[in-house]
C-alpha cells in the first residue's frame, strides 16, 4: 500500500486520537449527565473542525518541505476533500441517531454518552474497513469498479427513500434484541443494565447503543468507498474518516433542533455519492481533478442547505 504516512506518522495521530477521546471521556465524567447546550455543541465543533484544519496545514508544511509543492498541494485538496464528504455524510448519520433517540425517549442529559461510546466503536470499526479497503485497492484494481458502481446505487436508493422515516419497529437488530434479552422500559440512569426482581434486564439506553452501533456499520460501507475515490493512501482515508467521526457527538447537538430545516440534504448527499460514483468509474477513462471534485461536492451540499432553508423559510412565511 502506497502511503505518504511514515511509522511516526501513524503513531503520532493513533497517539493523538487516544488523547482527545480520554479528554472527552474526563470533561464528560466531570460534568456528569447533563444536556448539552447549543454553546457547548458550537465551541466543540469549532474545535474539532479547527484541529482538523491545524492538522492539513501541519501536513502541507511538512510534504512541501520533504516532497515539494506539487505533492503538497495534492495531498492536502484529497484531505479537504475526503474530510468534506466525511462530515457531510455523517450528517445524515446525526438524523438517524435522532430518530433513535426520539423513538426511544432518550433524556437529553444521558445522550451525550450513548454517541461518545459510539463514537469510540465507530473508529475502531473504520479503523479496520479502511485498512482492509486499502489492502483490497492494492491487490485488486477492479474493486474500484465495484466501489463506484456501489456508491452510484447507494446515492439513487438514498435518492428515493429522501423524506421517508425509516421504521425503527421493523429494523430487525431492534427485532433479535427483543427476543432474545430481558429488556426494560425503564432507564436507570446512564447504566446499560438493571436488576428487577434479583434478574438482570438489560436498559432501552443498551438497546440504543446497539441501534447506533448498527447504524453506523451501514453508514460506513457508504462513506469509506466513496473516501477511496478520492484518494486510496490509507494515510489520508483514515485522518480524514476520524477527524469527522470525532466532531460528530457536537455536530449532533448542534444540529438535532434543526433536522427539520434540512429535509433537502439527503438529496444533495444521494448526488455526491453519484457523482463521486461515477468519478470511481472514470478513473481509468478521465480523472476528475481534486479540485473539481471538491468544488462539486461543497456545491452540491451548500445548494440543498440552502434550499432546505429557503423552502421551510418560505412556508413559514405563507
Amino acid at each position: 500500500m502506497e502511503t505518504i504516512g511514515t511509522w511516526w506518522m501513524w503513531t503520532g495521530f493513533a497517539v493523538f486520537v487516544v488523547i482527545a477521546i480520554a479528554i472527552d471521556l474526563l470533561v464528560m465524567e466531570k460534568q456528569g449527565a447533563h444536556k448539552v447546550t447549543s454553546k457547548e455543541a458550537i465551541v466543540w465543533s469549532l474545535i474539532w473542525f479547527s484541529l482538523a484544519f491545524v492538522f492539513v496545514g501541519w501536513l502541507w508544511w511538512y510534504l512541501n518541505g520533504t516532497q515539494g509543492r506539487e505533492i503538497a498541494n495534492t495531498v492536502s485538496m484529497q484531505f479537504i476533500t475526503g474530510y468534506l464528504v466525511e462530515k457531510s455524510l455523517s450528517v445524515d448519520n446525526i438524523f438517524v441517531f435522532l430518530m433513535i433517540f426520539t423513538y426511544f425517549a432518550v433524556p437529553p442529559q444521558y445522550q451525550k454518552r450513548a454517541l461518545i461510546i459510539g463514537i469510540i466503536g465507530a473508529i475502531v470499526l473504520r479503523a479496520i474497513l479502511i485498512l482492509v479497503g486499502a489492502w483490497l485497492l492494492a491487490k485488486f484494481h477492479w474493486i474500484l469498479y465495484v466501489f463506484g458502481a456501489f456508491l452510484v446505487f447507494t446515492g439513487l436508493k438514498m435518492w428515493f427513500a429522501a423524506g421517508k422515516e425509516p421504521d425503527i419497529e421493523q429494523n430487525p437488530v431492534l427485532k433479535w434484541l427483543r427476543g432474545h434479552m430481558k429488556i426494560t422500559t425503564q432507564f436507570d440512569g446512564e447504566k446499560l443494565s438493571t436488576f428487577i426482581n434479583g434478574i438482570k434486564h438489560y436498559t432501552p439506553l443498551f438497546v440504543v447503543l446497539i441501534l447506533i452501533g448498527t447504524t453506523d456499520v451501514i453508514f460506513a460501507v457508504d462513506s469509506i468507498p466513496a473516501i477511496f475515490a478520492i484518494t486510496s493512501d490509507p494515510f489520508i482515508v483514515l485522518t480524514a474518516n476520524i477527524f469527522a467521526i470525532l466532531g460528530l457527538r457536537a455536530l449532533y447537538f448542534l444540529l438535532a433542533d434543526l433536522a427539520d430545516r434540512f429535509h433537502l440534504l439527503a438529496y444533495g448527499l444521494a448526488l455526491v455519492l453519484i457523482f463521486i460514483g461515477t468519478k470511481m468509474l472514470l478513473l481509468d477513462v478521465y480523472k476528475i481533478p481534486i479540485g473539481i471534485a471538491l468544488g462539486v461536492t461543497a456545491g452540491l451540499i451548500a445548494t440543498s442547505m440552502f434550499a432546505s432553508l429557503y423552502s421551510t423559510r418560505k412556508t413559514k412565511s405563507n
